[in-house]
């Protein structure tokens, strides 16, 4: 294996509380769902705090630092091509291939979490909009419980490909979201900007995530309550 021949910092501490609270969330939702009962209640509040941290990825994806933006993950057929012929030319962040997996995975996440909000159980828990139209209410429930398995399909591939490019490469994608550091084992032409990852970056991320969680929050206050039919 080769030594490496630089050491940046790619995931800010933001980017990494969002993937291992996602992935907590995502873990917790489909546990809860599976044991039912009182624990509904518990699937509903994973689902809404899966909703927030879904708004923020989107933001900080526009908004944050250097490696956590889709402009600089995401590209066409011609970069994906390059990278299979050429896996060198992928310096760090996510490479042009398993950056469709990301944007897939929040895709088949968010959509989950939009559906979640008007979808009811038939017996205690709802969504905080399926009161508007239980119409809507019913189509995106059963949405809801069948785009569950695409979800853990995308889940098993996600984790196939830590495993297989450790196992195939020596390539460690692990590490680097629990420390923010990755190794360069390929000496790049430039070296590329490395995430901000200062404490002016952490408390805007901070100031965000606050604003995020208040409408999330404010999104539960619009269920009337029972009293409101009487």
């Amino acid at each position: 294996m080769s030594q490496p021949i630089a050491r940046i910092r790619v995931w800010d501490l933001p980017i990494r509380l969002f993937h291992w609270m996602l992935a907590l969330c995502v873990i917790a939702s489909f546990l809860t769902v599976k044991l039912g009962g009182l624990w509904m209640d518990w699937h509903a509040r994973f689902g809404l705090i899966t909703f927030g941290l879904i708004v923020f990825r989107l933001v900080w994806g526009l908004a944050g630092s250097h490696y956590a933006r889709f402009a600089q993950f995401i590209h066409g057929p011609a970069a994906i091509m390059q990278y299979l012929r050429d896996r060198s030319s992928h310096i760090a962040g996510h490479n042009p291939l398993g950056a469709w997996s990301v944007v897939a995975l929040l895709l088949l996440l968010a959509f989950q979490v939009f559906s979640g909000l008007f979808a009811n159980d038939d017996v205690l828990t709802s969504g905080p909009l399926a009161f508007l139209n239980e119409d809507w209410s019913n189509t995106f429930t059963s949405l809801h419980k069948l785009n569950e398995w695409p979800i853990i399909a995308m889940v098993v591939l996600h984790i196939a490909a830590i495993v297989w490019y450790r196992l195939k490469y020596q390539e460690d994608l692990l590490s680097p979201m629990i420390s923010g550091d990755a190794n360069l084992s390929t000496a790049p032409t430039s070296l590329p900007a490395q995430a901000k990852d200062t404490w002016a970056t952490r408390l805007g991320a901070l100031a965000l995530a606050t604003i995020i969680a208040a409408a999330v929050w404010g999104l539960t206050t619009l269920t009337p309550s029972v009293d409101a039919f009487y």
